[in-house]
């Protein structure tokens, strides 16, 4: 099923970011291809990937065969830590590009932090190609608020967002106050933790109680939230449609609070060797 209006949309760094995208990480070679063309197909239009992620040269093919005009999708992708230098964070930027098939990104992010770069250094250049039409729009993923901070203190353009792990287990509260402070947006991966959201008792009931699916009752709490967007990640065409629902589910403010009320000490699910000091939970 096709979808039959736009989806909403939040500002991110003087670009209009569609709340609701697709997520590919662990989507390879011909299925990533198909799943790509196919939610562009159906109406999504915010299309996330990354270097780190080894899927830019079919996610570019599947945006070539869904048949929308490129000017119409807002397509992410993220440099990886070890190319954050300024000369390397230039060449992973084009070879993004190139593997693409695209002349510039909608969203350029710094995947994670990396302490042994200066921050200053890796802006700097993020800034650079942002000016120099690699990007439209810049930001980062994974950094916890003093990070946001610095990246914010030291950028010389706006940052549009920080990309981080964010579902109704993990509360973001110090990241989401960073970020609206700067009027940057947050965009939330792995939103329904996998499809297991689903397991919880408070969201299956609520799910129930909407003839929805828990995944989409998951993101709809994200979605309603002020500058926040999400990026639910999927392999099954069917499944895209039911997340690309989402979009126009409204959870009343008591189921809000509810699933607000879920958030726990042990939420975190990524977290790498390499990650940064999170904000405590």
């Amino acid at each position: 099923m096709t979808r039959a209006r736009p989806l909403r949309t939040i500002a991110a760094g003087g670009v209009a970011m569609p709340v609701l995208g697709l997520g590919t990480w662990r989507l390879f070679d011909e299925a990533c291809e198909r799943i790509v063309a196919e939610a562009l197909r159906i109406g999504y239009r915010h299309i996330d990937t990354a270097e780190m992620y080894r899927n830019e040269q079919a996610v570019g093919a599947g945006l070539r065969a869904g048949g929308v005009p490129r000017a119409d999708i807002f397509l992410t992708t993220k440099v990886l830590p070890e190319h954050l230098a300024p000369a390397d964070l230039r060449a992973a930027a084009e070879a993004s590009l190139g593997r693409l098939g695209v002349d510039y990104v909608d969203l350029l992010l710094i995947h994670w932090p990396n302490p042994a770069v200066r921050l200053a250094d890796t802006m700097a250049a993020l800034a650079a190609a942002k000016r120099d039409g690699l990007a439209r729009a810049i930001g980062v993923a994974n950094f916890p608020s003093a990070l946001v901070e610095e990246a914010v203190r030291t950028c010389p353009e706006p940052l549009a967002t920080n990309q981080v792990e964010y579902h109704p287990y993990l509360s973001q509260r110090a990241v989401l106050a960073a970020c609206r402070r700067h009027g940057m947006s947050v965009t939330a991966y792995r939103p329904i933790l996998k499809g297991t959201i689903g397991e919880d008792p408070v969201i299956a009931g609520i799910a129930a109680r909407y003839g929805a699916t828990p995944a989409q009752v998951a993101l709809a709490w994200l979605i309603a939230q002020d500058g926040v967007a999400a990026i639910p990640k999927t392999g099954t065409p069917a499944r895209l449609a039911e997340n690309l629902a989402a979009a126009d589910l409204a959870l009343g403010t008591d189921d809000i609070a509810a699933i607000d009320r879920l958030a726990r000490p042990d939420g975190r699910y990524v977290d790498p060797a390499f990650a940064p000091t999170w904000d405590p939970a």
